[in-house]
């Protein structure tokens, strides 16, 4: 690297870091409140009193004037460009079409200059689950490619096909947590209206994703009918067998737990619950699935 492009890497980490990492941290907090975002909320995003937007108007990469680098980039499923997912948590993200400069050009200095951007998985119409801090960790300019990392620990292991069988499992373990589980509790919450199909509870950073059938069991698949939105006592209830919920959508509680006598939380946040009914989804098709509660519901009478 020259002085002066030295120069301006220390210059734009200085004078861009903290914008970034003030978007990011009002970006996790309302993802942790509401498990996804929209488009109306990217385009005026509030941050420190101020409106900044986080998506363009049309295209998939957003460089804001005000920045060095890209902020952020969008991969749609149902979008014009082949956006693919590849082993170990990368991705192979498309140059804009048209040259290897405008917009991309941006996007290769947050790689030159490894800034970390936000990836927007477009899940519906106008509806995104952000995931950050991603890296630029590849640009291939004869395919028109760029590489991307969803998360930091994955920016120095080797190219995907020659990492080793630890790297492989490391990678996928930290991709099922950022990526897929991200994803999987965006869609969850937005489906049950982000509140806690048990106790209704509507804060939604107490609020977990809950598979019914595990996503390492045949069955379990990254599915809203699979999945339940849950309040963390809830979640920790439901995977502990303290609480079952039957095929007919009923919460039932471990009888020896029913017995106890215990403070306010055991009775009013545990103990009331039995017998009441899922609040479900508006969608019929994302009501949770009569077969993989039979399966899980099994379990809790074994472990009853």
């Amino acid at each position: 690297m020259s002085h002066s492009s030295g120069k301006l890497a220390a210059w734009t980490r200085r004078g861009r870091s903290p914008l970034r990492q003030q978007i990011f941290d009002a970006l996790a907090r309302l993802v942790a409140d509401q498990g996804v975002v929209t488009r109306d909320q990217l385009s005026a995003f509030q941050v420190g009193g101020e409106t900044i937007r986080l998506i363009d108007h049309s295209r998939g990469i957003w460089n804001p004037k005000q920045m060095a680098a890209t902020l952020a980039v969008v991969s749609s499923p149902d979008g014009p460009y082949a956006d693919t997912e590849l082993e170990g948590g990368l991705f192979r993200y498309d140059y804009r079409a048209g040259s290897t400069g405008g917009d991309n050009t941006k996007l290769r200095k947050a790689y030159e200059l490894q800034l970390p951007i936000i990836m927007l998985r477009k899940i519906a119409n106008s509806v995104y689950v952000p995931i950050f801090p991603v890296y630029v960790v590849g640009d291939d300019l004869a395919t028109h490619q760029f590489t991307l990392a969803v998360d930091e620990r994955l920016r120095f292991l080797s190219e995907p096909g020659h990492d080793s069988l630890l790297e492989r499992r490391y990678a996928e373990r930290i991709a099922r947590y950022r990526l897929h589980q991200a994803e999987f509790r965006g869609r969850v919450l937005r489906a049950y209206e982000t509140q806690c199909t048990v106790c209704s509870l509507r804060h939604g950073r107490l609020l977990d994703a809950a598979h019914i059938i595990g996503d390492r069991e045949s069955g379990g698949d990254p599915l809203v009918s699979n999945g339940l939105s849950l309040c963390k006592i809830h979640h920790a209830a439901f995977d502990g067998q303290l609480l079952g919920i039957s095929p007919d959508y009923k919460v039932h509680i471990d009888q020896q737990l029913l017995e106890e006598i215990d403070g306010p939380m055991l009775r009013h946040g545990l103990q009331e619950m039995h017998g009441r009914l899922l609040v479900l989804p508006a969608a019929r098709k994302d009501h949770p699935n009569r077969e993989r509660l039979e399966r899980r519901w099994s379990e809790f009478g074994v472990a009853g």
